[in-house]
């Protein structure tokens, strides 16, 4: 083999292993160019931190311990999904939040996060956290107030839209805080509600695409019946009803993106089953790297004690050690558990975890 030959072959290898290197963490070879966020506080960087009224607020110690910023409206003890999510696809370190004023020009360019803690996808699903922002609003200030000046940017074709990744993760809070609490004389069956749930969350997605969404990730239901706000309630058991019902949810959700994919010409969308994820986690924490996957690792004072049971106490105690906690408060993950997640989002080739491809594929069609 001649001298010229062994460079071209060499050239070539080292050029697959880079690129493989580099594609391998940051998948965006065509190009990602930014996240629009909607959702709930799974996704929330912090929208509610100016509304008033607002009972769902995370925007003090504990929360933001890990956080470089410190407190900054996400309700974890550092990132979440969506922080890890970005991280993957190299786009800036903090998608901006559309509450904040300043969320304008070139600022935009990257994306915007509309999530707010509390709400759902149903309008009244916020009502009992006081002022919350629905997702009908999400994406009513995503086409009002962040489109016309995004395509004064970009340009006005919805072609422009299509290396952005739309992701909306909501749906938890309609039965925790909406079916189930107010539901209490079963005058709407599980399965009725579920399919009203899901029409709605269709109709919303549909919206988006309307408006030039073609990338989408939706986000299932975690394991509602086994989280540590459940579990104080219940001797310490999850509580398999609820469980079933964000399983229903999710079955619909995925069903859902083939049936969408189908009606929505040039989109792609991925299922991300976080419910699959971290149930795993809470079946075997110890082969995840987990310790405590039943307490929360703040101090989360009960409603007797002045508190409504679910988030962390004002300067409260920690846990010492976050990574080995899967609840940060009595409801959201920790920053390891996000970190997984999003991991898993990006690079699993288990259609149990992301269908039907992963988000680094999703991110190179």
């Amino acid at each position: 083999m001649n001298p010229r030959t062994i460079l071209l072959l060499s050239f070539i290898v080292f050029s697959f292993l880079f690129s493989w290197c580099e594609g391998g963490r940051k998948g965006y070879d065509k190009g990602i160019k930014g996240m629009f966020v909607f959702g709930s506080s799974l996704v929330d960087n912090g929208n509610n931190n100016v509304l008033e009224n607002s009972r769902a607020k995370a925007n003090y110690l504990p929360y933001g311990m890990d956080f470089p910023l410190g407190p900054s409206g996400r309700f974890t003890n550092g990132k979440n999904v969506i922080d890890f999510l970005g991280d993957y696809l190299g786009l800036p370190s903090s998608i901006p939040t559309f509450s904040d004023p300043s969320t304008k020009g070139m600022k935009i360019v990257h994306g915007v996060n509309y999530a707010s803690g509390g709400s759902g996808i149903l309008d009244n699903t916020g009502i009992i956290s006081g002022n919350v922002t629905t997702l009908n609003r999400q994406i009513k200030n995503f086409e009002e107030g962040t489109l016309p000046e995004l395509r004064g940017l970009i340009g006005r074709r919805k072609s422009s839209l299509d290396n952005y990744l739309f992701v909306v993760g909501s749906g938890g809070n309609d039965y925790s805080f909406n079916y189930f609490l107010t539901n209490s004389d079963a005058q709407v069956s599980l399965p009725v509600f579920t399919a009203n749930l899901t029409a709605t969350l269709s109709g919303q997605l549909k919206k988006l695409y309307s408006l030039g969404a073609r990338k989408m990730v939706v986000i299932s239901v975690n394991p509602l019946g086994c989280s540590p706000m459940v579990r104080a309630n219940n001797k310490g058991q999850c509580i398999e009803t609820l469980n079933q019902a964000a399983q229903l949810f999710n079955l619909n959700l995925k069903t859902l993106v083939d049936v969408l994919k189908l009606q929505m010409p040039r989109s792609n969308l991925v299922f991300l089953n976080s419910y699959q994820i971290i149930n795993d986690i809470i079946s075997q924490p110890a082969s995840k790297g987990f310790i405590e996957a039943a307490m929360p690792c703040c101090e989360v004072p009960s409603l007797s004690e002045g508190g409504n049971g679910v988030l962390c106490k004002k300067g409260g105690r920690t846990c010492p050690n976050r990574t080995n906690h899967v609840f940060f408060d009595a409801l959201h993950p920790t920053e390891a558990v996000n970190e997984l997640i999003a991991s898993k989002a990006y690079g699993s080739q288990l259609q149990t975890e992301v269908y039907p491809t992963n988000v680094l594929h999703l991110a190179n069609i």
